[in-house]
């Protein structure tokens, strides 16, 4: 695992002030990691449809200091100072001090937003932490010019995935893996990759509803769950299915069936939450509305032999998947339906994106 390719290799250039501006997605795995080692390598790999309309907007305003032995830094939420955020992003800035030195040189005046309620249950460390990621990016490369776009990339991928993990996958788009894999072409346990094979026209603009079933603060967290699968009985026959799901999810979006695709995503996401059920301690992250959903869903794909699939994060919301050319039909159920299970009837629309975007 060659970590020391991020280490700079040569003096950079000195600038007082900067300030760069970021818009970078979250993203919903279709194949699921539930399982790492330190620091923040996972169990196995996974795959995920990188966002368009759930996004962080960063700017990270940089002014020159003396040198001290940690980042200094002011974080702003929506306007108003968050100092309950501020632990997390301080280990962050540990974590990645080694690879970007130049930080402890800057004062770094944090401002952020989302493009959802952040109490809304979808997982903003995602796009949180890429869209940092890509600010120091940024700045790493007005201290040295001859950085190239793709290392710059891989770099920012890198240093998401040292806050979390998922965070490596929201660089790019529209197909990120995350986790090394014989069967996928320059994949890594330490940075993201984009799926490096063409996808079949079925999967181009794919649609991602995302149901707001529940949107309180999650009973267990992420961090504890993963950390569950250290003395999980099944935890290696798990690692083993998803790196052969990934192996199958790799051809089914190269040949374009769409019946596999749909079993193979959604026994995905019942198997991360089976094996939340079977954990010790055990939890339930599933409401009463998430089963209703999803029945409801399998009800309307057998009435209407329609492609609409489900899949699920580490929580209560539904994703609902589907093609583009069925988006009008499946939105208007939604709408009439599946609305009413969701709180406040809220839900988000969604489709594939491609990635980060500096603005």
């Amino acid at each position: 695992m060659n970590t020391a390719q991020f280490i700079p290799d040569r003096p950079l250039e000195t600038i007082e002030k900067a300030s760069f501006t970021w818009q970078t997605p979250s993203n919903i795995a279709l194949v699921k990691y539930w399982g790492k080692s330190d620091p923040q390598i996972p169990k196995n790999a996974s795959i995920s449809f990188t966002l368009k309309n759930c996004h962080t907007i960063t700017t990270i305003d940089f002014s020159k200091k003396e040198t001290t032995a940690e980042a200094v830094f002011e974080l702003f939420f929506e306007g108003k100072e968050k100092e309950e955020f501020k632990p997390k992003i301080a280990s962050f800035f540990k974590r990645v001090q080694a690879y970007c030195p130049y930080i402890l040189g800057y004062k770094m005046t944090i401002n952020s937003e989302n493009s959802f309620p952040h109490s809304s249950g979808i997982a903003s460390s995602a796009s949180g932490l890429s869209a940092i990621a890509m600010c120091l990016m940024s700045l790493e490369k007005a201290l040295n010019p001859n950085l190239s776009k793709d290392a710059l990339n891989k770099k920012a991928s890198f240093l998401a995935r040292l806050g979390s993990g998922s965070a490596s996958r929201s660089i790019e788009g529209p197909l990120v893996v995350w986790g090394n894999h014989p069967e996928i072409a320059g994949s890594s346990d330490v940075f993201g990759v984009q799926f490096p094979y063409k996808v079949h026209a079925n999967f181009e603009n794919y649609q991602d509803a995302i149901l707001l079933v529940d949107k309180g603060e999650k009973q267990v967290s992420s961090t504890v769950g993963h950390n569950l699968m250290h003395e999980h009985p099944y935890a290696e026959n798990r690692f083993t299915q998803a790196n052969e799901n990934l192996g199958k999810i790799s051809k089914i979006l190269q040949e374009g069936n769409m019946k596999d695709f749909i079993n193979l995503v959604e026994s995905e996401a019942l198997t991360l939450h089976a094996m939340m059920l079977t954990s010790n301690p055990y939890f339930i992250l599933m409401k009463p509305n998430t089963l209703e959903i999803i029945h409801k869903i399998w009800e309307y794909r057998l009435a209407k032999n329609s492609n609409i699939c489900f899949t699920l994060d580490a929580g209560a919301n539904v994703h609902v998947l589907y093609p583009e050319n069925e988006k009008e039909a499946i939105n208007q159920f939604i709408e009439s339906e599946l609305a009413n299970y969701c709180q406040k009837k809220q839900y988000i629309y969604d489709s594939v994106g491609l990635g980060a975007k500096k603005l």
